[in-house]
């Protein structure tokens, strides 16, 4: 007698054994992985997103999260009633906004991420770049040229930073305990000043000094698209700049792409640019053929 789940059973049973040389491969390497935008906000995605990053964990290879927060900095700067001003994208931060971005992003959300992964049957800890001196930043410097005068002018951000200096030896041994580092991008500077940084840049610098085998940015589009809206799924830095030189990609993806070349032009593996919306699009893209997003390697 036939079994009618026989069919579905296949399937899966397909899909393991197509996974199999990608666990082979990578059993004990590191995965850096970016968490942010829309997919934060929804509970389905992000149970979905805890749960993919647990399976992680068990087939052996090391999670490291690194996550934004903008939109509750911004609903959490808006309730208390401080005005934020953005430059190229950038929020340019006082003290008071600091502390705010702090007080978010190494509190309430950080702690919402380990609670998610704790649900999924994974142990996390919630760290920040202040932690185990993760992170030692400087202070971000922006410039702008005037259309008119055509003179160049420095920006002052504020305390927005970028990693200067990491010392991986805390999350070296929080994964070596078989936990979950889950990291919140704010980091002091040498003065002691707190700094917050962006995400993608903090996880971009964190996967290049782990060496990690990959980089995942996960974003609200599909990747980097063609002019044609085709999906473009391998990347080298020197198609990036041909693209960007073009106009096919403008905006935010320009500094996200940036990262991804850093982080491998540094030493991270790959780096993968995906859309967080799409329930375990991060197993689709590393444990498929196929995959699901844009693909960065240096060579």
């Amino acid at each position: 007698m036939s079994n009618p789940h026989e069919p579905d059973m296949l399937v899966k049973a397909e899909t393991l054994i197509e996974a199999l040389p990608y666990l082979q491969r990578y059993a004990g390497r590191t995965f850096v992985v970016k968490y942010g935008g829309h997919a934060m906000g929804d509970p389905d995605l992000a149970h979905d997103f805890a749960q993919d990053i647990v399976l992680l964990k068990a087939v052996g290879i090391n999670p490291v999260v690194v996550h934004g927060g903008g939109p509750q900095i911004g609903a959490m700067l808006k309730k208390v009633g401080v005005v934020s001003e953005f430059v190229d994208g950038l929020r340019v931060t006082d003290k008071e906004t600091a502390k705010v971005a702090e007080m978010v992003l190494s509190g309430s959300i950080n702690k919402e991420l380990v609670g998610w992964i704790a649900g999924a049957g994974g142990k996390a800890i919630g760290i920040s770049g202040k932690d185990g001196g993760l992170v030692t930043a400087k202070k971000l410097t922006r410039t702008t040229r005037d259309p008119d005068s055509n003179i160049e002018r420095v920006i002052d951000l504020g305390f927005v930073g970028e990693p200067e200096t990491i010392d991986t030896t805390v999350i070296e041994t929080i994964s070596a305990a078989g936990l979950i580092p889950v990291i919140a991008p704010i980091a002091p500077c040498v003065d002691g000043s707190t700094y917050n940084i962006n995400a993608d840049t903090m996880a971009g610098a964190v996967a290049a000094a782990l060496n990690a085998a990959r980089l995942f940015l996960l974003t609200d589009v599909s990747g980097v698209l063609d002019k044609q809206g085709t999906l473009l799924t391998d990347l080298k830095p020197s198609d990036i700049e041909n693209l960007r030189k073009d106009g096919t990609i403008s905006g935010g993806m320009i500094p996200k792409l940036e990262t991804c070349v850093h982080a491998v032009e540094a030493g991270c593996e790959a780096a993968v640019v995906l859309d967080g919306r799409v329930p375990h699009a991060m197993l689709l893209e590393f444990f498929t053929q196929q995959g699901a997003g844009t693909l960065i390697r240096a060579a």
